[in-house]
């Protein structure tokens, strides 16, 4: 028997770079997009990211690099033969045409035969759960409502790709909250190749098989949502994804210790550093022991409760660490725990910031 075939990736950015006059918007970056997959680009504004999805579409053209869909290279082929749908956050619905006109409007362009256009927007219009709206105009209908007729549009041609563009940014957080499970499922449903952009931490750990965590037109990191949380690979990502307390600190003349005033804490294994090197520790906030819990010896401090803020199901207790720099850290807590540990505002609880979920970054890194 022979091999099986290998199929080139659905999407495959080679390279590419754009600049607007002297400013760099994306500096040669690469990446490969599998077939099915949903791959969010994650990052604050500015960071390049819509400037990339825009490269994809065709809607902007790269200075430098190729875009390939399928192994065929589309990096000069205007939007339309490049065979995606695209849903941006502001809707773009045609406000004097029907829900269903909405739907078929790109298979109209295209000539679809009438019945089989109807056929087609009343199994998108089941799909989005606004078959009875069918007749309802945009204006008729609330926001989510609205994205959700945006969505079934992009989907009508049957497309291999779909972009989405900021798409729940514009919603409320309930709505929000339940497009974003809805979108999920529908993708995983149609097994349709998936880029989304947004600036929403939660919305692409939620979301994405992969994050591609951008910063000034830069990739920092690529990986599943696991991954970039867990594992964040530089001090940008481990500020940016999630929360993380950040300690100041230098490395200790013993590799894999660095020391904060006059303690010394063990961290993870990371680069040999020279003692003495400014480094920053990060923990997250879940990750830290604290009460009874806190017996081990090493990295055991003691810190004074300084605020505590009731979060619903937990709550999140500021903690001062003795010494100069008065550095405070974040530590959770399950709100029916918070009686037994005896936490309040001045008192001095035992915590121990364990070893292997102390991430070491360079200053400034």
């Amino acid at each position: 028997m022979g091999s099986p075939e290998v199929r080139p990736p659905a999407v495959e950015l080679d390279a590419i770079a754009k600049k607007f006059g002297h400013v760099v918007a994306i500096l040669n970056v690469s990446l490969a997009v599998g077939e099915g997959e949903f791959v969010c680009f994650l990052g604050p504004s500015g960071c390049g990211k819509t400037t990339l999805l825009r490269i994809i579409a065709g809607l902007e053209r790269q200075n430098a690099g190729a875009v390939r869909m399928a192994g065929r290279d589309v990096s000069a082929l205007p939007p339309p033969a490049r065979n995606y749908g695209i849903v941006f956050q502001s809707y773009a619905l045609f406000p004097n045409l029907t829900v269903a006109r909405n739907v078929g409007y790109g298979l109209e362009t295209r000539r679809v035969p009438r019945a089989r256009r109807e056929a087609r927007v009343d199994e998108l219009l089941d799909l989005v759960h606004l078959r009875t709206h069918r007749h309802r105009y945009p204006a008729q209908l609330s926001g989510g409502e609205q994205q959700r007729v945006a969505l079934a549009r992009a989907l009508a041609p049957s497309p291999s790709l779909l972009l989405l563009d900021e798409p729940l940014s514009a919603l409320d957080a309930r709505v929000r909250l339940a497009l974003r499970h809805e979108v999920r499922a529908l993708q995983r449903r149609l097994s349709i190749t998936t880029i989304m952009v947004t600036h929403d931490q939660e919305e692409a750990l939620t979301m994405a098989d992969r994050i591609v965590v951008m910063n000034h037109g830069v990739v920092e990191q690529i990986g599943t949502p696991v991954e970039v949380y867990t594992e964040p690979s530089s001090l940008f990502v481990a500020r940016f994804v999630g929360q993380m307390n950040l300690i100041p600190a230098t490395a200790d003349a013993r590799p894999g210790w660095a020391r904060v005033g006059s303690a010394a804490l063990r961290h993870r294994q990371g680069p040999a550093l020279p003692p003495g090197t400014r480094v920053v520790l990060g923990i997250r906030p879940e990750e830290i022991l604290i009460g009874p819990v806190a017996r081990d010896d090493e990295n055991r401090v003691v810190a004074r409760v300084s605020a505590i803020q009731f979060q619903g199901a937990f709550s999140r207790l500021a903690l001062t660490l003795p010494g100069e720099g008065h550095t405070t850290l974040e530590c959770d807590v399950a709100v029916n725990a918070l009686g037994e540990l005896g936490a309040r505002e001045g008192v001095e609880l035992p915590l121990v910031l364990r070893s292997e979920a102390l991430r070491v970054f360079r200053d400034g890194g």
